[in-house]
């Protein structure tokens, strides 16, 4: 009998470690050439994530929509907002459709694909809960996400969403405080549908959290105190921290989901079908060049983890990917790097209070740059006719 070949694509293997491999990018020539069938068949590829700037750079910067766009303008009284929305939620069912037999394949666990509400409302509850509605019923697709910001306002919303079944995935979620605050609305969210006799077993939600983004501020601060000491035992301590506080917070993030999910209190919801909220790791490209670029990839794997991976990393990954059960490994000296973070005086929830805000204003301006481009094209089709 001859042996079958074993896969060793980096990505297909991490399936074996309990992570799922979900693609943070979409187009809609993604999806018309084939090539999103293409990367679940080839690559375990197991879900699809969107924001605002994906979009802004897929709608502006290729022909995808033009059409869709000019034969769009023949309805009258589409604002630059509904005409956006149109062409999304044509992506997100059509990647969907895709991601479905992913999504029954494994028991509604993977095979998503997520919209995120506007991010003008990121402080606005009901708004949220109110767009999260119309989205979801317009997609019309139970594989579907729809993603709403971990901001104060933004967790009662997470909360009712879930316990009207709705699907979400929690973003911009940077500190292990928020996250547990995230992780207590999803659970409070699932007792409410529970007690309505509602089906736990079909919702399902991810926590994502942003990794790069965290290296790339405390980074910053670091090399700023890096250049006013002058205490060599100081500096030292400092260099020490480069690189490694966003592996060490998500590492404690995920100790703190595993202890969530085997107490007595979520049994209860477990016998009734209920999945665990899942982590997942999101902006794991490497922007700092002097780090291996799959870093926040190599450095996250995990049971029960997610790793959303824009299109360069990805293919990276591919080529050159090391899988291994690291986000296990050395939790200990993730605890000393944080404490350590402290005692040189810079202070996490600072920090993380700082990048939600400047997340929020990232994806409002794409979100802005995009509905003038729609209105511009739109336009441009009206003054060609």
């Amino acid at each position: 009998m001859v042996a079958s070949r074993v896969n060793t694509n980096p990505l297909v293997m991490l399936k074996e470690f309990g992570q799922s491999v979900w693609l943070d990018y979409i187009r809609r020539s993604l999806i018309t050439s084939g090539e999103l069938e293409r990367l679940v068949k080839d690559d375990e590829l197991r879900g699809v994530t969107s924001n605002p700037a994906i979009f802004e750079k897929a709608i502006t910067g290729s022909s995808d929509y033009s059409e869709a766009l000019k034969n769009m303008d023949m309805r009258k009284g589409l604002d630059a907002k509904a005409r956006y929305e149109r062409l999304a939620i044509k992506d997100i069912q059509d990647a969907a459709d895709v991601m479905r037999a992913v999504y029954e394949r494994t028991k509604r666990r993977d095979g998503y694909v997520s919209l995120e509400v506007s991010p003008h409302l990121a402080r606005d509850t009901d708004g949220t809960v109110e767009e999260a509605h119309r989205l979801w019923k317009a997609v019309g697709r139970s594989n579907v996400m729809m993603k709403v910001p971990a901001t104060s306002e933004g967790i009662p919303a997470i909360q009712q969403l879930i316990s009207e079944g709705i699907n979400v995935n929690v973003t911009l979620l940077f500190s292990q405080g928020a996250y547990e605050r995230v992780a207590d609305a999803y659970v409070s969210g699932l007792q409410k549908l529970a007690a309505r006799d509602g089906d736990v077993n079909k919702v399902a939600s991810v926590a994502s959290f942003f990794i790069s983004r965290i290296d790339t501020a405390i980074d910053a601060l670091i090399s700023t105190r890096l250049q006013a000491s002058t205490d060599q035992g100081e500096q030292a301590l400092l260099r020490s921290l480069m690189g490694k506080v966003a592996i060490a917070n998500a590492k404690l993030a995920y100790q703190r989901y595993q202890e969530i999910y085997s107490n007595p209190s979520w049994e209860a919801l477990a016998k009734k079908g209920a999945m665990t909220q899942r982590v997942l790791w999101a902006s794991t490209s490497t922007k700092n060049p002097n780090y291996r670029d799959v870093l926040y990839v190599e450095e996250l794997i995990g049971p029960d983890t997610v790793n959303t991976i824009p299109p360069a990393t990805f293919d990276a990954f591919r080529d050159h990917g090391r899988p291994r059960a690291s986000l296990l490994e050395n939790v200990e000296d993730a605890h000393d790097t944080m404490d350590t973070l402290e005692r040189v005086g810079i202070f996490m929830k600072e920090a993380t209070d700082t990048l939600l805000e400047e997340a929020l204003r990232l994806f409002n301006e794409p979100f802005d740059k995009l509905l003038a481009a729609v209105d511009r094209q739109a336009r441009s089709s009206r003054l060609s006719r």
